[in-house]
């Protein structure tokens, strides 16, 4: 081995100055083992220059590094056999070698060789003197290619991780949080401190869908990888739409050692596809939806309609004479007045309604979920009145007329196709009819619309000509058998078909916008009464029946009639349905608001609702009327579970339509507090009582 290398110690120093048995003389045996050691290791590449900067010394181990044996690098210079990318540097650390006489620092040099390959060397030099010169300089390179390309791609992991502009959270094995790039502070508003630690779901960041949890993490236990978009929240509260990715970083084991989540806010993208959504979907010029939306909702309205049998209605508006005005103003002026139709058009339904521009002067509204041809009607009979208002455009004032046509499902057709064919020959028949009219395909329903028309012309005037009054249904006492409430129940006497009972006139009262004054009177002369009653020494108390119309401005309208009778507060209750707390968004405001006065408040007809116990618990209510369905010996079970509920929350029980004595006995044995009925007004027929009522 050292004559393929072509290196001995004489050459490394010439002995002949050297005394035999000299210090120097056995650093050079020494040096002679090391070379035949540095020869033989596999690990080490050494090799030798001289002050020429020509190899003396070449081992196995450079051979295989550089790719060069040893025949081919001794007695070449070191620059012909590979070279350093940071020449001028290593040059510099060689030249500091040879003149100060010290070893090098490790340092690390990445190298290109002859073949073209590069690598990195982990590379110490080390001089051998004679006598005060450095005559060579020892090169130790160890191979540590592998350890930098693994540094470079960590450093490059850490600056994704750190740079990127998703927010990225590693999790370990039980999807706590140990680490978070900066981006996740800017997105969700949490620091790293905050979020340390933390289980990456329940730790503030807005998922709340207990599902999806779950099914998402099945997922990446099963596939390794999940996405999906979820509902986030920053740190603020402001919720916001994220695309969320997870990651299982499994070990050799195949075991999650790790997760990583990308969470990405896409706020922005969602805002671009609901921009684009909308263009495609509504009218460039009133921005009302177009043929394309209109017949998707319709779509929706009618399997609603099949599913809860129920009606609805299809409005085929087209404008009279819109003709003339392009012909004589101008095509900016018939825009300008299409502008103004569908915002008056829009103005008259309910937002669950959609108002739709279908093509040219021809509009579409879909009535969903009305109660009957009267409501189409009133609504046909709306538009017409707001569109009979003129309309200025450039100085020009403008009338407007429409012909209507209304088709009813599932009377005139149970598909898209016939019901707006239908409500378009109802349309032409409005034309021939002589315009700025409606019509019913079905002729009998045209009928009953005009009737209800006549019934609402009539209701507008009974509030003024004294023509409502009120009839007192007591409760009484399970106990005592005392009257304790007395509900106030609304009477309508018609002059043409005699006294009505609310179910006959309050839905065309509704309709022609007639409740808010009602209410105002029904509270007053309610409140009234009560107080009548006190001064005659009985400390009744009145319930009054509560609608939705003019429900968020209740508090307000108990005030004034409490005021102007001077009833106490707790004097008046106020009855409501399930259904209406249900579907009024500021329910809770406003019962806590009456609450707060002093009112009582008592859920009627319960059990045919939607019955929900959070809703219970979680409104001021004091009192549940068991509905008069629900009175009977078979259903024993829902009467003593109704008023378990209601014990539990400490609340009163009344039992509305009880007639017989054994119904009262059964009451009794569960608990019941109140019963209402037949025999609760025979109970006070006849007596002082009655009069007084009457």
């Amino acid at each position: 081995m050292m004559e393929q290398t072509a290196i001995t110690c004489e050459d490394i120093v010439d002995k002949t100055v050297m005394p035999s048995n000299s210090p120097v003389q056995d650093a050079l045996e020494l040096i002679s083992h090391l070379v035949g050691a540095m020869e033989l290791t596999p690990l080490v590449a050494v090799h030798c220059i001289d002050d020429g900067r020509t190899v003396r010394f070449w081992n196995d181990s450079c051979g295989l590094l550089y790719g060069i044996n040893g025949a081919s690098a001794l007695g070449k210079p070191l620059s012909g056999l590979f070279t350093f990318d940071d020449q001028d540097g290593h040059d510099a650390v060689l030249e500091q070698v040879w003149t100060s006489g010290q070893p090098s620092v490790a340092t690390d040099w990445r190298v290109r060789t002859g073949d073209g390959r590069e690598l990195w060397v982990y590379s110490m030099m080390f001089p051998v003197r004679h006598g005060d010169a450095v005559r060579q300089v020892f090169c130790m390179d160890v191979d540590v290619t592998a350890r930098k390309q693994l540094e470079l791609q960590l450093q490059l992991s850490s600056q994704v991780f750190e740079y990127s502009r998703d927010a990225i959270v590693l999790m370990n094995p039980q999807r706590r949080i140990v680490a978070v790039n900066r981006a996740f502070a800017q997105v969700t508003g949490y620091t790293e401190q905050q979020m340390l630690g933390e289980d990456f779901i329940s730790a503030q960041t807005g998922f709340d869908d207990p599902v999806l949890c779950h099914q998402m993490w099945r997922q990446v236990d099963q596939d390794g990888h999940w996405q999906g978009e979820v509902a986030s929240r920053r740190a603020d509260g402001d919720p916001f739409p994220g695309w969320l990715a997870l990651t299982a970083i499994r070990d050799a084991q195949g075991k999650a050692a790790n997760y990583m989540g990308i969470l990405s806010d896409i706020s922005d993208r969602k805002k671009s596809e609901e921009q684009t959504r909308h263009m495609a979907e509504h009218d460039f010029l009133t921005d009302l939806p177009n043929r394309v939306l209109f017949l998707d909702r319709l779509s929706l309205a009618l399997m609603a309609a099949r599913r809860h049998q129920s009606m609805l209605a299809i409005l085929y508006i087209d404008l009279d004479h819109f003709k003339q005005v392009n012909d004589t103003l101008g095509h900016h002026a018939g825009d300008a007045l299409l502008k103004e139709v569908a915002l008056r058009l829009v103005r008259c339904v309910r937002s669950a309604d959609t108002v739709s521009r279908y093509g040219g002067d021809e509009f579409l509204v879909l009535l969903a979920d009305v109660g009957g041809s009267d409501q189409a009607a009133h609504v046909a009979g709306s538009i017409l009145q707001a569109l009979a208002q003129p309309c200025t455009v450039d100085g020009h004032v403008l009338p407007i007329a429409a012909s209507i046509g209304i088709s009813m499902y599932p009377t005139d057709g149970g598909n898209i196709d016939d019901l707006i064919a239908r409500a378009d020959a109802a349309m032409y028949h409005a034309k021939n009819s002589g315009r700025n009219s409606f019509q019913f395909f079905n002729p009998h329903m045209h009928a009953q619309a005009s009737e209800r028309a006549g019934l609402e012309q009539r209701l507008r005037t009974a509030l003024d000509a004294g023509e409502f009054t009120l009839h007192y249904l007591p409760e009484i006492d399970v106990r005592s058998g005392r009257p304790v409430v007395m509900e106030a129940l609304l009477r309508w006497r018609d002059p043409a078909r005699g006294v009505q009972a609310p179910e006959q006139f309050l839905a065309a009262a509704e309709a022609a916008g007639l409740m808010p004054a009602i209410t105002q009177w029904v509270l007053r002369a309610a409140c009234g009464a009560a107080q009548r009653w006190r001064a005659a020494g009985q400390e009744w108390v009145v319930a009054v029946n509560v609608s939705a119309v003019q429900f968020a401005q209740l508090p307000h309208v108990v005030e004034q009639a409490l005021a102007a009778t001077g009833l106490p507060a707790e004097g008046l209750e106020l009855e409501l349905t399930e259904e209406l707390l249900m579907k009024c968004p500021d329910a809770q405001a406003v019962l806590q608001a009456l609450h707060g006065q002093g009112v009582r408040l008592a859920i009627d007809d319960f059990g045919t609702g939607y019955s929900r116990l959070g809703l219970l618990k979680d409104y001021p209510v004091g009192k549940l009327k068991i509905d008069r369905s629900f009175t009977g010996a078979q259903d024993d079970a829902v009467i003593s579970a109704t008023i378990a509920v209601a014990r539990s929350l400490q609340m009163q029980v009344a039992a509305e339509g009880v007639e017989t004595t054994a119904q009262l006995e059964l009451l009794r044995q569960h608990g019941c507090d109140l019963y209402q009925g037949l025999l609760a007004e025979q109970h006070i027929k006849g007596s002082k009582l009655a009069q007084l009522l009457r």
